[in-house]
């Protein structure tokens, strides 16, 4: 019978298998993707960097010139793109350990019922099933030869109630969730896990930088937690879909830049900038997206960009109610 003892050497040699392995990342240039690429290589993991973007790749390659970083240019946004991208990782000749998909999703806005259905049917096109594409495609690569792997999902808000003026993204998420546990649940077979990492606020990155709230988690933050979703020795949640406070890590990686990215408007689970502002008064009153996180300084004020937006909002308002006014007398 082992013991705990005997049981260690095991773990820790299951981790450093892992260890060894590469991590894909979908959508690397992105916002959350770039900070999923700098979390990874910061913990000692090659990276396969994947994007449409030539130049955001050529650039995310140039900010780590001496990490063990490979750039492939592809797509999942259908099967057949799908299917290239995975002859394409095999040339590379790399064991995988683990993939995390962080695809961009659409910022079209528009109210359900002011649109025909091809409306919301090119919202789940564009946001639901690249990632239906991508795990038909990719999972059998982290089966390969014995190994196994996680292959983690993030998801974004509003998954559980409607986003006004966004109502079609709020229905992608949801059916986003659903996928993960369908997906979780398939993926079995195949001895790989699934896991979707729901992250129910908009998140810091380095393109929304100048207005993001202090609330908002960092794309470095969600690089972390899905690095950890990937630990085999690590005590984290195993169902399908993560909240991102429930998963544990440890502190985060000082991660050093001396490239300026281009502001290209490519982001994923990230509110459009004109619905920040309610977000942020919101996420303000209830208190740190982290549980254990404690407001300091100025932490919990609102980013001047909001309070401008909330001035002329009421200044609106109120010019709308004396206007009323005047026409009753």
């Amino acid at each position: 019978m082992n013991t705990p003892a005997d049981k260690a050497p095991a773990q820790s040699a299951s981790a450093r298998r892992i260890a060894r392995t590469a991590v894909v990342v979908l959508g690397a240039t992105g916002g959350v993707g770039r900070g999923v690429v700098a979390a990874a290589l910061a913990n000692g993991r090659p990276v396969i960097a994947v994007a449409r973007d030539k130049a955001g790749l050529q650039c995310l390659r140039g900010k780590f010139p001496d990490a063990d970083l490979s750039i492939v240019p592809g797509s999942v946004s259908s099967d057949g793109d799908g299917e290239r991208l995975a002859r394409a990782l095999r040339k590379l000749g790399r064991p995988i350990g683990g993939v995390v998909a962080a695809v961009c999703a659409s910022n079209a806005r528009g109210r359900l019922l002011d649109n025909p259905a091809a409306f919301l049917r090119q919202t789940l096109d564009d946001d639901l099933l690249p990632h239906l594409a991508a795990a038909r495609h990719l999972l059998p690569l982290l089966s390969d030869a014995g190994r196994s792997g996680t292959y983690v999902l993030i998801g974004g808000p509003n998954a559980d109630r409607p986003w006004a003026g966004y109502g079609h993204r709020s229905i992608a998420t949801a059916a986003l969730r659903m996928l993960a546990r369908v997906l979780h649940e398939e993926a079995r077979t195949l001895g790989v896990r699934v896991q979707l990492l729901a992250i129910d606020s908009p998140v810091s990155t380095e393109l929304n930088r100048a207005h993001a709230c202090e609330q908002w988690p960092s794309a470095l933050a969600v690089g972390q937690r899905a690095l950890a979703l990937m630990d085999p020795d690590g005590a984290q949640p195993a169902e399908a879909v993560v909240q991102f406070s429930d998963v544990k890590v440890g502190a985060l990686p000082t991660v050093t830049s001396n490239v300026d990215w281009p502001s290209s408007p490519s982001t994923i689970s990230q509110e459009p900038e004109e619905d920040a502002v309610a977000r942020a008064a919101e996420s303000t009153s209830s208190g740190p997206a982290d549980a254990g996180q404690k407001p300091t300084g100025e932490q919990g004020l609102l980013p001047a960009r909001c309070l401008q937006d909330a001035r002329t909002l009421l200044r609106n308002l109120i010019s709308t109610d004396n206007n009323n006014q005047e026409r009753s007398t």
